[in-house]
């Protein structure tokens, strides 16, 4: 085992990067860690090796001369990138060509996430299921193929826009309300340029996610994310309010199945295409009738997924990163706790919309001994006696335990001693598989 010494560099600011620090300051190799921009929960994070807390750096995440310098004069040994904009941006290029190890994709392989275009053409070309879909800069176009589609449809902006960048419709008026929003007032600005317009699949939605090396990919379990901001899949889509790990839905046999029809060709297409993917592939799946297909790729670990992961995680996290650096998983096994974790997100009063900022939080300082819970921060700022509110996700209570209804009843339990003003949660987080999988 690598017993090298390394100070490391976390780029970003939500629930991911919180969680991505927490689970990087238990590996016993990790003397400093920063976080870029970070947020106000990161800083009370300490490091296991020394007892050193993590140090928040005042670098925005698309910064990448001030991030390049800042990894350079510090000496940072390795590199993490949270988000998907540096990576679209090429952070990963720039830091290899001074010689800085970096995890993550690079900007060519980023684009999997960044243009819904171009892993829209990658999934046709190498016959990895997806749903039939068109591409459109056309306005009256884009209506004539979504009038074929009887406008049940997802409208989705070819750039990345904040996890928001798709519209469901059910129906013609609202399919062309979608187009009109993105091609004509474009709502998502140069994001919505181009539109594909994707087929209405039906079926359950999970996520899947797959550490890369460039050749192999070792798939996590799946989880099941919650887009929609109220119960019952009710509300506007937001970037996420919830999620829990594992899903019932696929078992050993149907993920084998799902790496043989999806993951196999697509590592093909890579090596084809001379694509050296090395970071986490993340693609969305649809359970359909005939069988799983892919809704659209990210490049990076969802948000809340990581939470609920690194939760049941037993690896070294940064052993993973490196491998992935490296070129090197071969031999690598992922192991995890037994049983499931859960995340419930907890958002300002208006959010995925306009919200306000500044209201206090209280609560918690009561949890931080609980068992089994760890309450991840998205959107907080630091004040002087605590925190308050400053995003639209503002905390991550993340729970784990022997199943689902146990990680549940932890968080749930949680959240009734947070407090700030308008705050608003989902309660039916993994309530679908609740139903699958009764709790005995």
């Amino acid at each position: 085992m690598n017993d090298r010494r390394m100070k490391i560099l976390v780029i970003g600011s939500g629930g991911r990067e919180h969680a991505l620090v927490w689970k990087l300051a238990q590996s016993p190799r990790v003397t400093r860690m920063w976080c870029a921009p970070g947020n106000a929960g990161i800083t009370g994070e300490r490091l296991c090796s020394n007892g050193r807390f993590v140090e928040n750096v005042l670098l925005g995440a698309e910064d990448l001369p001030g991030l390049l310098d800042y990894a350079k004069t510090h000496d940072a040994d390795l590199t993490v990138v949270g988000p998907d904009n540096p990576l679209a941006l090429g952070i990963v290029d720039l830091f290899q060509r001074h010689g800085l190890r970096i995890w993550g994709p690079n900007q060519q392989a980023a684009q999997f996430e960044a243009s819904k275009v171009f892993s829209q053409a990658f999934m046709e070309k190498y016959h990895i299921p997806t749903a039939r879909s068109g591409v459109f800069a056309d306005a009256a176009l884009a209506r004539k193929f979504a009038e074929t589609l009887e406008g049940r449809c997802a409208v989705k902006a070819d750039g990345l826009a904040l996890g928001k960048g798709v519209l469901v419709c059910q129906s013609m008026p609202e399919a062309s309300q979608a187009i009109e929003d993105m091609l004509e007032r474009r709502i998502f600005g140069d994001a919505s340029r181009r539109i594909v317009i994707q087929e209405y699949l039906e079926g359950m939605e999970i996520s899947l996610h797959a550490l890369c090396d460039g050749k192999r990919c070792l798939l996590f379990p799946t989880a099941q994310d919650h887009k929609r901001a109220n119960d019952g899949d009710q509300g506007l889509n937001t970037g996420g309010m919830g999620t829990y790990c594992p899903t019932p839905f696929l078992d050993a046999s149907g993920l084998e199945q799902v790496r043989h029809t999806l993951l196999d060709p697509w590592l093909a297409g890579c090596a084809t295409e001379g694509i050296d993917y090395r970071g986490i592939l993340y693609p969305g799946l649809m359970l359909t009738p005939s069988g799983p297909k892919v809704l659209e790729f990210n490049a990076r670990f969802g948000d809340p997924e990581t939470q609920v992961y690194l939760a049941l995680m037993e690896n070294d996290l940064l052993e993973l990163l490196e491998a992935s650096v490296e070129g090197n998983l071969s031999g690598v096994q992922l192991r995890w706790k037994s049983g499931a974790a859960v995340c419930v997100v907890m958002a300002s009063a208006g959010y995925p919309g306009s919200y306000a900022k500044g209201h206090v939080i209280s609560g918690l300082q009561d949890l931080v001994l609980r068992p089994n819970l760890k309450v991840f921060h998205a959107g907080t700022k630091a004040v002087e006696n605590g925190f308050v509110t400053n995003g639209g996700r503002v905390l991550g209570v993340t729970a784990w335990g022997a199943n689902l209804e146990a990680a549940r009843q932890v968080a749930y339990d949680a959240i009734e001693h947070i407090r700030f003003p308008g705050s608003h949660f989902r309660r039916d987080i993994g309530h679908k598989a609740l139903i699958k999988s009764p709790p005995q």
